[in-house]
């Protein structure tokens, strides 16, 4: 009998192991293998800013320098920033107002300032100049803002040769002034010779492509977001061919910026997913939401008409900037693409990246901007690229 007891009671405490392994797998979460996983610099944080798209654009930049084998970069995110405000004062201005002015941006702002500018590390500009160690830009906006408006709304009944360096001296005194000169690595250059003697990339092999049908496919269009205020051009493809063109980036070594609608109850930064369940959120309870995000389940199949309603009746908004660098799939075999954020690395699950799923993916990209030579070479002869 004791020897009964004393069995029994060994086999209870071996399956306790067993249970709390079970449990805590179960609440994990979901279980990703990674299938393909291309160099990328560590995660930044853009904190309180909306310059999402400059820090996504330059992430997939460093990731373009890594795969040149030319080292790891930290580029400065808040030089394009700076001279982007620039430019878009002189356009706001010059249109009365009838523009956005805010502090978004769109993915062709930053190709377009490594054209004309150059560009430059991040210890030369760190655009911190505001007495905070993290990006902080309410004021900046709100000041820049209402310094625009006034000039426009001014009594004079023209413009004085004075707004411009205001405008000017605003961001310096916030960001600090724009650097003519610095030294890197022990010599002395200019953005432009930094640009084009250190980093070597060719702003015209980056390309921006989305996918609508309120324009031809396989030609270029603006796409009309708020944030793009300078009128950039996409090019127009099927949702098929975007997928397609994603996967074919990563495949070969390419990554992606992606811009994309985050304010869906599928995105979850926290856990670290982002779907589109099969049922509709409305139509879920309160204890349903919550399943979703434990363990894979059905998504939607999506269609480029959903693509499009969303787009037009607002569902789908242009809300963040982020940086593709892997693919990866579940327990079940789904695939998901592997995200490089700039929200820091607190309240990640992983680390600053996150999984979002092929579902979520086609139907929430509002665009991608990657090297032109990712593309599928059949593509790149119908686009004319």
């Amino acid at each position: 009998m004791k020897n009964t007891l004393l069995l029994s009671l060994l086999l209870v405490f071996a399956a306790l192991p067993m249970a709390a392994q079970d449990k805590d797998k179960d609440s994990t979460g979901y279980q990703f293998t990674m299938v393909k996983s291309l160099p990328a610099t560590p995660v930044k944080n853009q904190y309180r800013t909306s310059t999402c798209w400059s820090f996504s654009s330059i992430s997939m930049l460093e990731s373009e320098l890594l795969r040149l084998g030319k080292g790891e970069f930290d580029l400065s995110e808040m030089f394009i920033v700076r001279n982007v405000y620039e430019r878009k004062a002189r356009k706001y201005v010059r249109m009365h107002g009838s523009l956005s002015f805010a502090g978004g941006g769109a993915f062709n702002d930053v190709s377009a300032i490594l054209r004309d500018l150059g560009m430059v590390p991040d210890d030369a500009y760190p655009g911190l100049s505001y007495g905070s160690e993290k990006h902080m830009h309410s004021e900046l906006d709100a000041v820049l803002r209402a310094y625009v408006d006034a000039v426009i709304k001014n009594g004079n009944g023209e413009l004085s040769t004075a707004w411009f360096k205001g405008a000017q001296g605003i961001l310096d005194a916030y960001l600090g002034t724009s650097p003519a000169q610095f030294t890197w690595q022990g010599k002395d250059y200019t953005p432009r010779s930094f640009a084009d003697n250190v980093l070597g990339l060719n702003p015209d092999d980056y390309v921006l492509l989305s996918s609508y049908t309120h324009h031809p496919f396989y030609q270029q269009f603006v796409l009309e977001v708020p944030d793009n205020w300078d009128f950039g051009t996409v090019y127009n493809v099927p949702i098929e061919d975007l997928m397609r063109i994603i996967d074919n980036a990563i495949e070969t070594g390419y990554t992606v910026a992606w811009a994309s609608d985050v304010s869906e109850k599928g995105f979850n930064f926290k856990k670290g997913i982002a779907i589109v369940p099969e049922k509709d959120w409305n139509d879920m309870s309160k204890g349903e939401q919550d399943s979703v995000f434990l363990a894979p389940g059905a998504e939607k199949t999506i269609t480029q008409k959903m693509r499009q309603d969303a787009f037009d009746n607002y569902t789908t908004t242009d809300d963040h900037g982020m940086h593709i660098t892997g693919i990866a799939k579940d327990e079940n075999g789904s695939k998901y693409y592997y995200v490089k954020n700039s929200w820091g690395l607190k309240n990640s699950k992983y680390d600053g990246w996150f999984y979002a799923s092929k579902a979520f993916v086609a139907y929430k990209t509002m665009s991608i901007m990657l090297n032109k030579n990712a593309i599928p070479a059949d593509l790149r002869k119908k686009l004319g690229i």
